[in-house]
Parts: structure tokens; C-alpha cells; sequence
């Protein structure tokens, strides 16, 4: 039977490594202070915006020259095209952001490396 200076010294070591372990294990990744499920909606709003922004000033602006439906179907696609764009911006940063956060900090590198 272990002796009681060493069952301390057990505890200890079971103490450091939980703590150890609940400092490595990475916080849910999210962009700009928000979840995964929030940036998903974000980019699903702004591909919804580009759209109906485009088609807004298609519609105006064949009410105004009367050339329904060349501009209202012209800036319908460039406010898809530019909700795209802007979506897939919001992506990479979320992207980014989780890698920032899942990568090891400079200081632990050296030791996984060799260990």
C-alpha cells in the first residue's frame, strides 16, 4: 500500500495533469466574439442583402429609364455576386480565427516537437 507522502504526491501529479489538459483543449472557435452558428447566419444575411439590394436598384432604375427587365435582371446578379464576395470574406476570417485559436502557443511548439 502506497505510503501517504506518496498518495500526495499522486493527487498533486492527477491536479497538474487535469489542469494541463483543460488548458490545452481549444475553446469553440468564433468570429468576432461570436459562435459558428452566428457567423453561418451573418453570412447567410449578407448574401440576402447583396440580393435584394441589387434587385432594389435594378427595379428602380428600369422604373426610371423603362427598361424593365435588362437592369433589374443586370444588378440582381452583381448583388449576388457582391453577397458572395463578401460572404466568402466573412468565411476566411472565421477560418483564420479558428486556426489562431487552435494553434498551440509559441512557447509549447518546441516541446510537443520533441516530446
Amino acid at each position: 500500500m502506497p505510503e501517504p507522502d506518496e498518495l500526495e504526491r499522486l493527487r498533486a501529479l492527477e491536479a497538474r495533469i487535469a489542469k494541463a489538459r483543460k488548458a490545452r483543449v481549444p475553446e469553440p472557435a468564433r468570429a468576432d466574439g461570436h459562435t459558428l452558428g452566428q457567423a453561418a447566419w451573418r453570412m447567410v444575411t449578407e448574401l440576402v442583402a447583396g440580393l435584394l439590394v441589387g434587385f432594389g436598384i435594378g427595379l428602380g432604375l428600369d422604373a426610371l429609364f423603362g427598361t424593365r427587365p435588362w437592369l433589374l435582371v443586370l444588378f440582381t446578379l452583381l448583388g449576388l455576386w457582391a453577397g458572395i464576395r463578401t460572404m466568402m470574406r466573412t468565411a476566411q476570417d472565421v477560418q483564420r480565427r479558428s486556426m489562431e485559436a487552435a494553434a498551440p502557443p509559441p512557447g509549447e511548439r518546441g516541446e510537443q516537437e520533441r516530446g
